[in-house]
């Protein structure tokens, strides 16, 4: 798979392409799982229509809450052929769409920080904008790799959510790019891994229909359990970050894109 990186709204004028790019002329044919296979060039929107990037001058970095329907939804109306977003899951279970693994709010003045996977679902829909109109969230703050904090401010906000109300609410055909989204600075037992992976991967078998799914994981043991609990669906380990064991990913062709399993 070839890689590109460029904004969202700079897909329609891409050059260059590979002989037969998929470039979802109708997306991808009907038929199910057993018809989908990966294409040697992808077009994938990086979290919905684009990442935030709070310090940017840019404002496309701000056109739409990333990760949120819709951000989604605002991609698929570009010719795309997945979007990609990560997947955590709360203290109660439940998959949430969520890139930090932080979330940052204000109290009386005070930041202060809550690990995602350790809230509640219905503490993690709190923050931000709120779907009833006439309720209000809890201040959403972010935090750069610099280290500042900052407001958590869009041109077009929407609320945090769910894997599910991503399979719901989503144009069906497009294809989703599922990141598992782990802590880079933690180290998972198998069981802990497993708890964390059963919940997604019994929402994607209950939601997953016929729409293309591609699951991907920096974590090399995140990737290779996804691969051993689920068959339907390829699992990609997307490039080399930080000092994994790779010798224990075994045999696969090795891509500009990552190292595909199975």
């Amino acid at each position: 798979m070839s890689l590109k990186a460029i904004h969202v709204t700079e897909v329609p004028s891409l050059d260059n392409f590979p002989e037969n790019p998929s470039l979802c002329a109708s997306r991808f044919s009907p038929g199910g799982l057993s018809s989908f296979k990966i294409p040697k060039f992808l077009v994938v929107g990086h979290r919905g229509h684009g990442m935030n990037m709070l310090q940017s001058t840019d404002p496309r970095f701000s056109a739409f809450k990333e990760n949120s329907i819709l951000s989604f939804n605002a991609a698929s109306k570009l010719p795309l052929d997945f979007i990609e977003f990560d997947v955590q899951v709360t203290r109660d279970g439940c998959p949430v769409i969520f890139h930090d693994d932080f979330i940052y709010s204000e109290d009386n003045g005070v930041v202060y920080e809550k690990r995602v996977t350790e809230v509640s679902s219905s503490e993690f829909m709190s923050y931000g904008k709120q779907r009833e109109t006439e309720k209000s969230g809890k201040p959403l703050l972010r935090k750069t790799k610099e280290g500042k904090i900052l407001k958590w401010c869009v041109q077009q906000d929407d609320s945090l959510c769910t894997l599910q109300e991503a399979f719901e609410k989503v144009e069906p055909k497009l294809g989703f790019n599922i990141e598992l989204k782990l802590d880079d600075n933690l180290v998972y037992s198998s069981d802990h891994l497993s708890r964390l992976l059963l919940p997604i991967l019994q929402v994607v078998c209950d939601y997953g229909k016929d729409r293309p799914i591609i699951f991907s994981s920096f974590h090399p043991d995140a990737a290779l359990l996804a691969r051993k609990l689920q068959s339907n669906y390829p699992v990609r380990v997307p490039h080399l970050r930080g000092s994994f064991p790779w010798a224990r990913l075994g045999s696969g062709p090795l891509h500009p894109g990552g190292l595909y399993l199975g």
